[in-house]
């Protein structure tokens, strides 16, 4: 037998119907609409059906998707009109009367339709007991937006009802639109009194304990409901975002796995389990998920743009830029897209462009938080610091307690030399969240650098916390100034910062029995020539006996104990470290062999990971024209690759830089110590060159950025570390030329930069 067409079959479905056959012309129109959901008779007579099976309240959205299909139909109008009367719904039908009117509707019965809807008025108008009417008022208000007016007449509906559960969850519905979360439980809660099987009152209690960050709470709501009715597909969903939200980033994707298994097409499901899969760090997994959503679902802007911060993630700069790009194609008007494009140029170093998104943004929405915020780290990050300081003084208008935004705005503070300022921004972001790390640890370096030592090392201790560096693994406590004890001193950062607080090895050694200082292997030698011979050394790659000592204590909290004022500093300042004797004479001898001139050790770039590192760096190119002298020969201080850069200045502009090849720079630092000795001068950027020249004490100068590292201050041609060395600081941010003019051996012409 051939197959029916749609028509066919609905030919069938209505004389079923016409004929009394009712379930056999339910069945078709069921068939029907499982093959073409929106198909506008079969939804109207199935709707039709509901009402004569008395489920009348089922009835509406049959209509209501009949008259979206075909409003021009008058006798769907009617349908639905009439339907809402039956059910005391007088003010929507009243609304959907005057719309069909408004749109030119007219029909053999419509003309009965407003003495119908003004008769049950009257009969409502002299029902005063009525709870359905009051309730469906209720109703009609509620979806005006009337919530104040919806809450009154469900009240009226339980005065005369007490027990109609239905009323309570519609006013926690209510109140919910208020942002009245605490009455919206309480409203929840006597509808469950009511009636404990009421699922949907648990799943929308869950959603409100979930918005106050009740997370237990909120999971238990939707256990409950799902115990009621173990197929509720949104309470697995809510659950698995509370899950979520807790961390418990397993839990939650298993359970959003269970909503998918009773609604494959659940697109919200997909989009937050790639959520949860970004946050494991499973990036791949992540995106192939919001794929899925997009498969279903190809318009799903929040799945490209999730997606976008997926890929930016994995640092595919360009892909997420492009993928943010389709999020906005469907939806200009995105402001999330714009932000999180704003974030990838940012890394990609397209700082104007970054703030050209986040602009676009704020075009959209004027009070967008996020992206004057991220706008203010971009303008940060180019130096400018006023602008900068703008953007955060826009979000903290909007959002008051933006906490990052006050921290930020300290360092932003900090950076224009305005300690005061930038230690009241700090202690504003510590009056809203006290632990907040970054803020004490940078307060700290503020202190420091107004030469607070006392307060400013005991915030340093923050660094661990803020910068989220490892704590040794040791039962033994931290020494706090105990004398005679066996004491292990650990480094815990750069090289530069081992050698800098290596100055106060002495000092702990005569208050103490003994001293075992685990550092970075390549000191080892230096320190075994400088320090007393009975203090036994580690390399940090190696477990220190427990036995062995009393107290531990890493090297950056040696000055909370030994260097709280200023006058403290000059027991070491002079040079406490020491060379080589030999070996530098012998290098010393062959340079003035090859060369018989004046020997200037130079080092120009650093490989430190902080985000101000870059500032610190100069072209070499620069500083070997400002210093190239006929009577000076320049030698290469510099650890790392920089064969390239010393070839290219000999042969662009003629001038030579030596590299001691028997000294490797980088891993022979006791060589390296040697080699400086035998120079004239050491001139260098802020590096571990300076800190082992100044603490072998030898002449140095230090080339300094605008905004220089906490230990050198902010102003001041002199180191309190470090006796020897001399500082020459940028007069306006990446002016080099300044510094170059000042430390010059002659007078070249200096390319600007």
């Amino acid at each position: 037998m051939a197959k029916l067409t749609i028509n066919q079959v609905l030919q069938q479905a209505v004389d079923a119907h016409k004929a009394g056959q009712l379930q056999e012309a339910h069945r078709l129109y069921t068939a029907i609409l499982k093959a073409q959901p929106k198909h506008p008779d079969a939804n109207h007579n199935t709707g039709l059906l509901t009402v004569g099976f008395g489920k009348i309240e089922l009835a509406l959205p049959f209509f209501k998707t009949a008259l979206e299909a075909n409003p021009r139909n008058a006798q769907f109008w009617y349908s639905h009109i009439v339907v809402l009367i039956k059910l005391e719904r007088l003010i929507d039908a009243k609304d959907l009367l005057n719309q069909a009117k408004s749109k030119g509707i007219k029909g053999a019965d419509f003309d009965q339709l407003e003495k119908r809807l003004n008769d049950a008025n009257k009969a409502l108008s002299i029902r005063p007991d009525n709870a359905n009417a009051y309730y469906n008022i209720g109703i009609a208000l509620q979806d005006q937006g009337k919530l104040e007016e919806a809450i009154e007449a469900y009240k009226k509906a339980l005065a005369i009802k007490p027990d109609y559960a239905e009323a309570y969850y519609n006013i926690g519905i209510a109140f919910k639109g208020q942002n009245k979360l605490k009455e919206v439980i309480e409203a929840y809660k006597k509808a469950l009194a009511i009636k404990p099987d009421y699922a949907d009152a648990y799943n929308n209690m869950g959603n409100t304990l979930l918005e106050q960050h009740n997370l237990e709470e909120a999971i238990e709501a939707y256990k409950k409901a799902l115990a009621i009715k173990p197929n509720y597909v949104d309470a697995y969903y809510n659950m698995g975002n509370a899950l979520k939200d807790q961390g418990k980033l397993e839990e939650a994707i298993e359970t959003y796995n269970k909503a998918l298994a009773i609604k494959p097409d659940y697109v919200d499901a997909y989009n937050n389990m790639g959520n949860a899969l970004k946050d494991q760090g499973k990036l791949e997994e992540a995106i192939e998920t919001y794929n899925k959503a997009l498969a279903i679902k190809p318009d799903y802007v929040d799945a490209y743009n999730n997606m976008g911060n997926a890929l930016k993630d994995q640092g595919k700069l360009e892909e997420a830029i492009e993928t943010y790009n389709k999020a906005l194609a469907i939806k200009p008007d995105y402001v999330d897209a714009y932000n999180n494009m704003g974030n990838a140029l940012k890394d990609q170093g397209k700082l104007e462009e970054a703030i050209e998104a986040y602009n676009k943004a704020l075009a959209i929405k004027p009070d967008y938080v996020d992206a004057y915020y991220n706008m203010g780290n971009v303008l940060q990050d180019q130096g400018k610091l006023e602008e900068a300081i703008e953007a955060y003084n826009k979000v903290l208008a909007i959002k008051p307690d933006y906490v990052d935004a006050y921290y930020n705005m300290g360092n932003a503070l900090e950076e224009k030399h305005n300690l005061e300022e930038a230690i009241e921004a700090y202690n504003k972001a510590l009056a809203i969240t006290p632990d907040h790390a970054e803020a004490h640890y940078n307060r700290g370096l503020a202190f420091l650098i107004a030469k607070d030592f006392y307060q400013g090392f005991l915030q340093y201790e923050w660094r661990w916390k803020a910068k989220k560096k490892t704590f040794i693994q040791s039962v033994k406590p931290m020494w706090n100034g105990e004398k005679n004890q066996r004491v292990l001193v650990w480094g815990e950062q750069g090289i530069g910062d081992e050698l800098m607080f290596s100055s106060i090895i002495s000092e702990l050694y005569t208050t103490s029995l003994k001293i075992l200082v685990k550092c970075d292997k390549r000191l080892i030698p230096l320190f075994k020539r400088s320090f007393p011979a009975d203090i036994i050394y580690f390399s940090k790659d190696l477990t220190v006996p427990e036995d062995e000592y009393d107290f531990h204590i890493p090297m950056g909290s040696l000055p909370i104990t030994f260097r709280k004022s200023l006058d403290s500093f000059k027991k070491s300042a002079s040079g406490f470290l020491k060379y080589d004797i030999s070996k530098t004479e012998s290098i010393k001898a062959q340079l003035m062999h090859e060369y018989g001139k004046k020997i200037i050790g130079i080092s120009w770039k650093t490989a430190s990971p902080i985000r101000s590192s870059l500032s610190r760096n100069i072209d070499l190119v620069n500083l070997v024209r400002a210093l190239d002298n006929s009577n000076t020969q320049l030698l290469c201080l510099q650890y790392g690759d920089i064969s390239d850069e010393i070839e290219a200045v000999k042969r662009d502009f003629g001038i030579e830089v030596i590299q001691f090849s028997d000294v490797d720079n980088k891993n022979d630092i006791d060589g390296l110590a040697a080699l400086m000795a035998a120079c004239d001068t050491v001139i260098t950027i802020d590096n571990s060159t300076a800190h082992l020249s100044g603490a072998l004490g030898l002449t140095t100068k230090l080339m300094l950025p605008y905004t220089a590292d906490w230990r050198w201050g902010l102003s001041g041609n002199s180191s309190y570390w470090y006796d020897t060395v001399q500082l020459y600081r940028q007069s306006e941010v990446n002016d080099w030329y300044s510094v170059l003019a000042q430390i010059k051996l002659k007078s070249p012409r200096l390319k600007r930069i």
